[in-house]
């Protein structure tokens, strides 16, 4: 389904690739919009001047209103870290399925809740709508990529959870445009600032309605819990073939050995991948790795314009509502076009880490451009209805660093943290990722608006350094994990296998191993220390 060639780690069908897994990944990833959209909507919405009368905010001080906006903005990422928390044993004890149902419904409720909500009520109802629904979008968060990595093959694996992405961005870029859209239609009233809350309820109803209706539960998840029949049931319809199928009985084969690895190192109980992972530093490194992908992915500032973007583009010189969010939309556009060419483009062509790596490059220079013209100019003391040449070339570099943004840091961190763990502990990492997103997505929420208050063109800098920080973590921490099975990620963490070329040493023994080409073997060092590794780890965890 897309049009470059697919580097495989055996020899697969083209039906593997067909429209079920894909439709199976895009439901899943419905999840997503509602996050995107709820980044997108709120900070506009609650910056409309119909919402600051409806519940008195309009003659609040500045400080009071940043600390009022911001509360209502994170209570949402304080749901989202502890749903978070509650996916991994929903995920573990009831399965990917109900517990990804369960969530749809929790947000669904949570979202009527802030409907509620009005001038004689006040902002109550907001605060608790906002908080149960992060419960459930928190625990989608963790479950939906974890789910849709489960069911991929690995040639397309980084599209399918790139869906979740894309999902995102679709939510942010209704999110965007609806507000400038009922500003132009809908006069000051309580319609101007409801709407924008309701309709959280159509994208959480599309959820939960697709799910029994679309999605199969994980096959490694029912082979973990002794539900084989309907684990190659599920496993055949996703990939359109016969339980004889060869291709079907190496993968039967392939989860058989890891989950019985996994059973035999990790132990059963509801704690026992809790134990693996903190008592195995291999693990555990492995763990502060990845999930420190979020701290550099919210340092590139993408949630601070997210949920502030009216202030942003003040600090640049944007003045007026229907301007500020006529260019906000622009910047959703943006972000979502960039999304599909990383999906459908660039992420299993070209990696995860060259793009996060060449992001942040380009990313960097954008903000740090912004940063100068906002220290030299000062348009916040000549507000103009029109910008200058300056302001323009400013803003045509924030558009640059969201280019670069889109097609990088957008979704990248989230197919990583999915892919790199052995499935005995895969929902404890992915429940630990998806809290660590929320973490430092609450973290940058609540310091925005005093950011920019106290640092001004600072903010920019400070956004632009910790691109420029990321990079040395990326080239001496992070190897490259596309193409690589599931089962096989151990092997790049290996010891004596450098970080570097790792994804090429363990392409060409897996690909030898395999039979794809039989002459393509690494240097002995490196598949000594593999295999050294992979037993030491099986030795320590007995």
């Amino acid at each position: 389904m897309v049009g470059f060639k697919k580097v495989e780690d055996r020899f697969t069908p083209s039906s593997v690739y067909g429209w079920r897994v894909y439709t199976v990944s895009i439901v899943a990833a419905t999840a997503a919009i509602m996050i995107g959209y709820d980044s997108a909507f709120i900070g506009t919405s609650i910056a409309l001047p119909s919402f600051k009368n409806e519940f008195n905010l309009a003659t609040k001080s500045a400080s009071d209103f940043a600390f009022i906006s911001t509360n209502i903005v994170s209570t949402y990422q304080a749901g989202c870290f502890f749903g978070a928390l509650l996916g991994y044993p929903a995920g573990t004890l009831l399965g990917r399925k109900l517990g990804l149902l369960i969530s749809a419904l929790v947000f669904c409720v949570g979202s009527a809740i802030m409907c509620v909500a009005s001038g004689k009520t006040g902002l109550g109802p907001i605060y608790a709508g906002r908080i149960l629904a992060g419960f459930g979008i928190g625990a989608a968060s963790n479950l939906t990529p974890l789910y849709i990595s489960e069911i991929s093959p690995p040639a397309i694996r980084g599209q399918l959870v790139g869906m979740y992405e894309i999902g995102w961005q679709i939510g942010g870029l209704v999110g965007f445009w609806i507000n400038y859209g009922i500003t132009q239609h809908i006069g000051p009233s309580k319609k101007q600032w409801f709407i924008p809350f309701a309709v959280q309820l159509i994208p959480g109803g599309l959820f939960a309605i697709g799910i029994p209706l679309v999605i199969k539960e994980s096959p490694r998840w029912l082979i973990s819990v002794n539900r084989r029949d309907e684990a190659i049931k599920n496993l055949c319809w996703i990939r359109h073939l016969d339980a004889s199928d060869p291709y079907i009985i190496e993968e039967l084969n392939s989860i058989d050995v890891q989950v019985e690895h996994d059973r035999t190192a990790v132990g059963t109980g509801f704690w026992a991948p809790f134990k693996q992972v903190f008592c195995q530093w291999h693990l555990l490194k492995r763990l502060l790795i990845v999930t420190t992908l979020f701290m550099w992915q919210n340092g590139t500032g993408i949630n601070a314009i997210n949920y502030y973007s009216p202030t942003i583009f003040k600090s640049i010189g944007i003045t007026g509502t229907s301007t500020s969010l006529l260019t906000t939309g622009v910047f959703g556009v943006i972000k979502t076009v960039g999304a599909l060419v990383w999906a459908f483009v660039i992420i299993d062509k070209y990696g995860r880490r060259p793009v996060l790596i060449i992001g942040a490059i380009g990313g960097a220079v954008g903000m740090y451009v912004i940063a100068g013209y906002i220290s030299i100019a000062k348009p916040q003391l000549h507000p103009s209805t029109t910008l200058p040449q300056g302001g323009i070339a400013a803003m045509a570099f924030f558009y640059i660093w969201t280019i670069f943004y889109a097609i990088s840091w957008n979704g990248t961190p989230w197919v990583v943290c999915s892919e790199v763990f052995p499935g005995s502990v895969r929902t404890v990492t992915q429940m630990l990722a998806s809290a660590s997103n929320w973490l430092w997505n609450f973290v940058i929420s609540r310091a925005t608006p005093y950011m920019f208050s106290s640092m001004g063109y600072g903010v920019y800098l400070f956004f632009a350094t910790m691109m420029v920080l990321s990079i040395p973590y990326l080239v001496f921490f992070l190897p490259e994990t596309k193409n690589i099975p599931l089962e096989e990620m151990d092997r790049l963490f290996a010891p004596g296998v450098n970080v570097w070329n790792a994804n090429k040493i363990v392409m060409a023994e897996l690909q030898r191993e395999r039979g794809l080409e039989p002459h393509a073997a690494p240097p002995a060092i490196e598949t000594k220390a593999t295999q050294q590794y992979l037993e030491d780890a099986e030795k320590s965890s007995v």
